[in-house]
């Protein structure tokens, strides 16, 4: 009875065998050292911004805070994935325990949600001091920042503690060698031999969840930039065109334009050089406000007299 439970014990939490790089097996020890390299400048670059960040008050803002909370992701990212990796690369510690991999799988993606949580707060944070600049220290103050980096923990955490609950439910009786450098949730759910829709299905939705809203979230903070900053701009890329493009048009018609009616050139040329003269007092006057306010006091004045 001892024997079938330990049996069982072993075909339903097996230990892993990591492949590595599949069909590159012959020069992975060659691949390791630039990754190797990569690995030791993510530590050193990521402590460095976390150490800066924290010695200098004046970068106690909201802007920083946030690359402060990407560098510290980044280095559990990688810590979580390169040292396994440089060990199956360069001295083929190729077997990982069962549950040391489900604890990889989980900071991996746990901390890779994260990520794209902080990703959407900056893209937030740019779009406060871009399009409502007066207020930007009002609205993300220190507190705000603190409950935005608590619920992009929280929710990393809380989406992707099923991914482990889920695979320990598995059965896996079959070949255990996983295709992949690390343990990678659909690399491992895969070698199952039991049913795993449920696990399937969660690892698509929470990929769908997380990468659908967040890019959907980056998407609409730039458009409305885009947007902040066509209003501001706008009006002076329309000037600008109004005054090279006739002026392009009647330089090139006089060398190039034999075929141009010469009222056209005339009628241009004419244009050219009365439309932005009539244009710039409207465009910039009018969409300044204090100028615009200054002249509806000096024309209400004039109507009083």
């Amino acid at each position: 009875m001892t024997t079938l439970r330990n049996s069982s014990w072993r075909l339903t939490q097996p230990s892993f065998f990591l492949i590595g790089i599949p069909g590159l097996e012959e020069s992975q020890h060659w691949i390791a050292l630039p990754l190797c390299v990569l690995y030791l400048l993510a530590l050193l670059g990521n402590v460095t911004i976390l150490l800066t960040i924290w010695t200098d008050p004046s970068l106690h803002q909201p802007m920083y805070l946030f690359l402060a909370m990407l560098s510290g992701i980044d280095l559990v990212l990688a810590s979580s994935t390169a040292p396994k990796t440089l060990a199956v690369l360069l001295v083929h510690a190729h077997e990982i325990g069962y549950t040391v991999c489900l604890i990889q799988m989980f900071f991996i993606h746990a901390f890779s949600s994260m990520e794209s949580g902080v990703l959407v707060a900056m893209a937030l944070d740019r779009y406060v001091a871009i399009c409502h600049p007066l207020h930007h220290s009002a609205i993300l103050h220190p507190r705000v920042i603190g409950r935005i980096g608590m619920a992009v923990l929280v929710r990393g955490l809380l989406l992707l503690l099923p991914f482990p609950i889920l695979l320990r439910r598995l059965v896996f009786c079959q070949a255990t060698v996983i295709g992949h450098a690390y343990c990678e949730h659909m690399a491992v759910v895969k070698l199952a031999c039991s049913e795993s829709t449920v696990s399937r299905a969660y690892g698509l939705a929470v990929a769908l969840l997380v990468v659908g809203l967040d890019v959907l979230a980056i998407g609409v903070s730039y458009a409305l930039i885009l947007q902040a900053a066509f209003s501001t701009c706008g009006s002076h890329i329309c000037v600008i065109l109004v005054f090279y493009v006739p002026g392009m048009f009647s330089f090139l018609t006089h060398r190039f334009g034999q075929q141009v009616p010469h009222h056209v050139h005339v009628l241009l040329a004419t244009l050219y050089l009365l439309v932005p003269p009539a244009l710039n007092p409207l465009v910039y006057g009018m969409k300044t406000q204090q100028i615009r306010q200054r002249v509806l006091r000096v024309f209400d004045i004039k109507g009083q007299i």
